[in-house]
């Protein structure tokens, strides 16, 4: 079925689409270093970008690989946007064929995606050296394909590639390209920093003079080889522009692209937009790290808004502060983005920390200034010998309850499990292999058990020997798998003679915990994380220690 194009004037918008949130990582942020995207993988970002309230998904390319082609037919039988609109990718016509000739204008079409984005040169030097055609034909190439797609009932879009850079080389041609466009049907014209070379005092002086000078309507697509794809977005808005194409966490071609929850927070925060559907922000962060697990990267935890640093405080005189208001150190409510408020223990803490770190896990202290003192105390002393507590949560927590029953009077602390002795024994074969073997001899529920166990390298026989002496006694232990290992050798005094710190992180399939270990050897530093690591476990799974 096809419709006529529309007789809007330039400069109209309908209402409710008065502003466009545009995500293009299924295209654009498919290009970063690493990132692979099966169709099943592009299906299941689809359906999360839907959820965050996205007004369009770009989805790739059809026509030009057999995977983008797959999405779309996939994409139209099984998903049920409630959001977004599917966005179709390609060019313009080839110099010299036909728009409805051309078989990548065809596939646009064919994919029956209900917009079409098609990118246009508006660099001169990227016309005669890239396309190898007139100034003139690549006017041409946008005004047919345009409205051809218009005829075909398609909303299109325009991203003029390489416009900034087009426009300091010949301000007069990159506008015509605009005007072209618009006039011919597009609904937006995007203007492309390309290479991303460009700053937000630059971005907002292009933008302002265009819109001004062609009418169009202005969308913006930033690259963050500046690092300051975000900032050059918002400069864009701030000059008029009402699209803006961005990407799940920044992801794109070498550095990236303007980070689509980055802009959409200030959008909806900052500048009091209602870009996204009502409740749609308290999922961000959620919906960020859903996305990271889909291509297979590690969340940043240093990201904006929804990293996991992003509201964690270190500084006692912060804590001080944010215990008297947490806005006084704070730019947002960390829940209206769905993230929270971390307090950090380290050697910096102070009262305050100690006291918002204790209401974190909940354990009162129940005002006990001594307690306290007593606690912060003994975080500077062991971080002194190398212990960091912000980035173990668990060997904290297991510290705070061991000082809150001495400050009780309750004589020794509760235990698990109490160790007589471990050893780990590798063996160096004349064939070159190696044998590691790990004896561990402890008492639990007033029993004493010996085991012993191989493994692959000397802490993990330690690991599995450990859970073989306790999972008898504590069946709760078989959920739990230690997840991730690292380790850190800090400065030593004489040669080779160092400190090492051993971090482990370990999950029981509902959550993770992390502990830590600081000995003068690895393996002795890995032992004391495992001992916690398991010890917090017991008293995550609801377990009594014995006394």
């Amino acid at each position: 079925m096809t419709d006529a194009a529309d007789s809007r004037q330039p400069g109209d918008a309908s209402p409710g689409d008065a502003f466009h949130v545009f995500d293009t990582t299924l295209r654009d942020g498919a290009q970063r270093e690493g990132i692979n995207l099966s169709v099943a993988d592009k299906l299941t970002i689809a359906r999360h970008l839907d959820d965050f309230g996205v007004g369009f998904i770009e989805g790739g390319w059809p026509g030009a690989n057999p995977r983008d082609t797959e999405f779309f037919r996939r994409a139209r039988e099984e998903i049920d946007f409630r959001h977004a609109q599917l966005v179709a990718f390609g060019a313009t016509r080839r110099a010299g064929v036909a728009a409805a000739d051309d078989p990548q204008v065809r596939a646009l079409v064919d994919s029956r995606a209900p917009v079409v984005t098609i990118v246009a040169k508006a660099h001169d030097r990227h016309v005669e050296l890239a396309l190898r055609t007139t100034l003139e034909e690549n006017l041409a190439m946008v005004r047919d394909t345009v409205e051809h797609l218009r005829e075909q009932g398609r909303r299109v879009f325009v991203d003029c590639e390489h416009f900034f850079d087009g426009y300091h080389a010949d301000p007069e041609y990159a506008k015509q390209v605009v005007r072209t466009a618009y006039e011919a049907g597009a609904d937006v014209v995007v203007l492309c920093d390309t290479n991303g070379g460009m700053l937000p005092g630059q971005i907002q002086a292009v933008v302002r003079t265009v819109r001004a000078d062609t009418g169009a309507r202005l969308g913006i697509h930033a690259q963050d080889d500046t690092g300051c794809a975000v900032a050059n977005t918002l400069a864009a808005v701030d000059a008029g522009a009402t699209h803006v194409q961005c990407t799940a966490n920044g992801y794109g071609e070498r550095v990236g692209n303007a980070n689509l929850f980055s802009v959409a927070a200030a959008l909806q925060l900052k500048y009091g937009m209602d870009v996204l559907p009502e409740g749609a922000l308290r999922e961000m962060t959620r919906i960020s790290h859903a996305i990271a697990e889909v291509v297979n990267l590690t969340p940043s935890t240093h990201q904006p808004y929804v990293g996991v640093s992003a509201f964690a405080h270190k500084a006692g005189l912060h804590a001080s502060a944010i215990k008297v208001d947490p806005d006084l150190y704070q730019h947002i409510d960390p829940e209206l983005v769905g993230n929270r408020l971390r307090m950090l223990v380290s050697d910096m803490a102070g009262r305050a920390s100690i006291e918002l770190k204790c209401q974190e896990l909940g354990i009162d202290l129940g005002g006990d200034r001594e307690l306290v003192g007593r606690i912060v105390e003994r975080v500077k002393e062991r971080e002194l010998r190398g212990y960091s507590y912000e980035a173990a949560d668990a060997s904290f927590e297991l510290l705070l309850r061991e000082e809150l029953e001495r400050g009780r009077g309750e004589g020794r602390p509760q235990q698990f499990f109490t160790t007589e002795s471990w050893r780990a024994i590798v063996e160096n074969r004349p064939d070159g292999s190696h044998a590691n073997e790990a004896t561990v001899k402890l008492w639990a529920k007033g029993e004493r058990t010996v085991s012993t166990a191989e493994g692959n390298g000397p802490v993990n026989a330690l690991d599995r020997a450990l859970r073989l002496a306790l999972e008898r006694i504590y069946p709760e232990l078989a959920q739990m798998e230690l997840v991730d290992y690292k380790v850190r050798i800090l400065a030593g005094t004489h040669g080779t003679e160092s400190t090492t710190r051993v971090l482990v992180s370990t999950s029981d399939g509902a959550g993770e915990w992390s502990t830590v270990g600081v000995a003068d050897n690895v393996i002795a530093a890995s032992w004391q994380a495992l001992v916690d690591a398991y010890a917090y476990g017991l008293l995550r799974a609801g377990v009594e220690p014995q006394g």
